[in-house]
């Protein structure tokens, strides 16, 4: 899989000609013969924020799954930055820039917070520049440094699984369920540090359920539905779609 790891260079001035970051055309995906995904055709424009909204059981995480390397497409291609990756491995996906934050926070509960951030130096990069970094984005975790992470706020531990995440300098950063059961204020403050992140060239796909905070700061969105993407657009024209599909309209 070199030709994979060796798209990593992100260039983030990439000429407008460039292939988008991520594309997906025609995948399929199941588990055993209940087919999950039924032919999603989606892309990613390089340095952009795309917001995949859609209501559970409509296909997301599955999708995360599949781009991600977790779990082999049935059918269809998955495009990173113009390379064929349909079928790579995790390993390989991650070396060629590709990182997820899971749903319900990644991070190792009985390791203190600058120990989660060590493991990002796996990556290569030196672990001082790592943490300069982290503490710069997330104050509150030069603070709680030394704090086992399982003791951290839902807030503080998603944090860290995004500051987690960036120390592996992705070029796509996948985040699933970002707001999930957090309380709206931090989801916002959560949602500025997206935006900060991509201003800072990362392309990113952002899995929610409805929430307004992920279409606040993305460039484009896209709507799930029974293991398809059902519309793409602007994000406003993206909100009266799901209001639509999911709530019936306004009436």
């Amino acid at each position: 899989m070199t030709q994979v790891e060796h798209d990593h260079n992100h260039n983030h001035a990439a000429p407008r000609s460039a292939p988008p970051i991520l594309e997906l055309i025609n995948v399929h995906a199941a588990y055993g013969r209940i087919e999950v995904l039924r032919g999603v055709d989606l892309t990613v424009p390089r340095g952009a924020v795309l917001a995949l909204l859609g209501a559970n059981g409509a296909g997301k995480t599955t999708l995360l799954r599949v781009i991600s390397g977790l779990m082999e497409p049935t059918e269809g291609d998955i495009h990173l930055g113009g390379m064929h990756v349909s079928g790579a491995s995790p390993d390989a996906l991650t070396r060629a820039g590709v990182t997820m934050v899971p749903e319900g926070r990644g991070v190792f509960p009985n390791l203190t917070v600058e120990e989660n951030l060590w493991l990002g130096s796996y990556s290569g990069r030196h672990v001082d520049k790592i943490l300069t970094e982290a503490y710069h984005r997330f104050p509150r975790l030069k603070e709680r440094r030394r704090q086992l992470a399982g003791s951290l706020s839902g807030g503080e531990q998603q944090m860290l699984s995004l500051a987690r995440a960036l120390a592996a300098d992705p070029a796509l950063l996948l985040l699933d369920e970002l707001s999930m059961g957090l309380a709206p204020l931090i989801v916002e403050s959560l949602y500025d540090r997206v935006a900060e992140i991509a201003e800072q060239g990362v392309s990113i796909l952002v899995v929610e359920q409805f929430a307004s905070s992920a279409l606040r700061v993305a460039d484009y969105a896209a709507v799930m539905h029974g293991g398809r993407v059902v519309a793409t657009g602007e994000p406003d024209e993206i909100e009266s779609v799901l209001t639509e599909l999911y709530f019936g309209g306004t009436a």
